[in-house]
């Protein structure tokens, strides 16, 4: 994707782990998936300016006083859930993508939760909750689809999770949705899915 001028850099975490007692119930097609297996994803509040409800990895912008992205992750998931990042192990990180809209260089980093710590929605002018998704409720076809903006006779179409967390179903769509799918795929756990059924768009954005 085409990268804009003087972009900000910014990080995300993507932190997988096996720590809670809400596994999926069903099985992956692919046996490296547990059932306990899942990934921290938080709902930013409704009321924000910058994509507001929208559902994504803890992350922001890289402050001067952040070492690098993944200093700048570890800390941003801290203030947004409350994470305590000594139980987090850093795997590495991807190459960083452009967002050339909001003018961001995103540079996700991934994580496994070694030792897990309570999470929760620490502010709540900013995140309307904090949650762990099973992926293997993430990979079912079921909870698969595409979002579709149309606008000034154009058209875009983007990956899309359903989800259901504390009894609240969240639509992951956009980025987010969009680092998830490749991520998976990378992996080798996607399942086959129909990307012609439609994700109604969360009131927020519709």
């Amino acid at each position: 994707m085409p990268e804009a001028s003087a972009s900000r850099n910014a990080a995300v975490l993507i932190l997988f782990g096996e720590l809670d007692d809400v596994p999926s119930d069903r099985p992956a097609a692919d046996a490296a998936v547990s059932r306990g297996l899942d990934v921290l994803l938080l709902a930013r509040a409704a009321t924000l300016r910058a994509h507001p409800g929208e559902v994504a990895f803890p992350g922001g912008r890289v402050d001067p006083g952040d070492t690098d992205a993944v200093d700048a992750a570890l800390r941003e998931a801290r203030e947004e859930t409350g994470l305590d990042p000594a139980g987090v192990d850093v795997l590495g990180t991807v190459a960083p993508v452009p967002l050339a809209f909001s003018r961001h260089l995103v540079t996700p980093v991934l994580g496994w939760w070694r030792e897990s710590s309570p999470v929760r929605v620490v502010d709540r002018a900013e995140s309307a909750a904090v949650f762990r998704a099973p992926v293997a409720d993430l990979l079912d076809p079921a909870h698969r689809g595409v979002t579709v903006i149309r606008r000034g006779g154009q058209e875009w179409r983007g990956p899309a999770f359903t989800i259901d967390a504390d009894g609240t179903e969240h639509v992951v769509w956009g980025f987010t949705a969009m680092l998830l799918d490749a991520l998976l795929d990378r992996l080798g756990w996607a399942e086959p899915w129909d990307d012609r059924r439609e994700v109604a768009l969360p009131r927020t954005r519709a």
